[in-house]
């Protein structure tokens, strides 16, 4: 396990990171851990923009990013909006720095992964480098009829619709705005194929010249 020291044995998530190795230092004992300090790739954006239709695209050819799906992992307990589901993140950002060890950074498939508050105010984040985040948007009429042509095990009505179209808007209004800045990809006319390209080109433009393995 990451988080544990291999010197003293003590489980702490809050390492001091420091960058010239780049190493994690645990807060107990001071024992310097080399490690891959890998960037971090998301996809989001409001249901309906293509995240699963492109996940499944991406998955079927060899990427520069392991692309996962964030609602394998979901849960009840998960389900804390009074916290901004703080547990979630966090719990994806140590998979992932713990799958960047192996050479490969990570990029998250998941609607809250295109808010860079939901990220940056995490206690994994330190043990990243840059991060990439990249958000699905479309017109709304578009958006709309997508959502509205999903089966009805799904359960959309139309309060959901309407809260989409809300975060599909913010994204394009604001979602350049943040530090880091969040790439937009439009999918309302683009194919699956298209915009699965797009998105590999994204990732392999990012993703050069990485190392594969932590300096000793």
């Amino acid at each position: 396990m990451f988080n544990v020291c291999y010197q003293c044995g003590i489980y702490r998530a809050d390492k001091i990171i420091d960058p010239a190795g780049p190493y994690a230092v645990c807060p107990e004992c001071g024992h310097r851990h080399p490690f891959l300090r890998q960037p971090l790739f998301t996809v989001g954006g409001a249901s309906g923009t293509g995240k699963s239709a492109l996940l499944r695209a991406l998955s079927i050819q060899p990427q520069p990013a392991v692309c996962l799906e964030s609602d394998i992992l979901w849960r009840p307990e998960f389900d804390r909006p009074g916290d901004g589901y703080r547990d979630f993140f966090e719990t994806w950002l140590r998979m992932a720095k713990n799958i960047g060890q192996a050479g490969r950074p990570v990029t998250l498939f998941g609607a809250g992964f295109a808010v860079p508050g939901n990220l940056e105010a995490c206690v994994e984040r330190r043990y990243f480098g840059p991060l990439h985040i990249l958000a699905l948007v479309c017109d709304d009429d578009v958006l709309a009829q997508r959502l509205r042509q999903r089966p009805a095990w799904r359960g959309v009505t139309e309060d959901f619709i309407a809260a989409q179209l809300d975060f599909n808007r913010w994204l394009r209004d604001q979602g350049p705005q943040p530090a880091p800045p969040v790439a937009l990809l439009d999918t309302t006319a683009l194919t699956v194929d298209h915009a699965a390209a797009e998105i590999t080109l994204w990732l392999k433009s990012r993703t050069r010249d990485l190392p594969t393995q932590p300096n000793s």
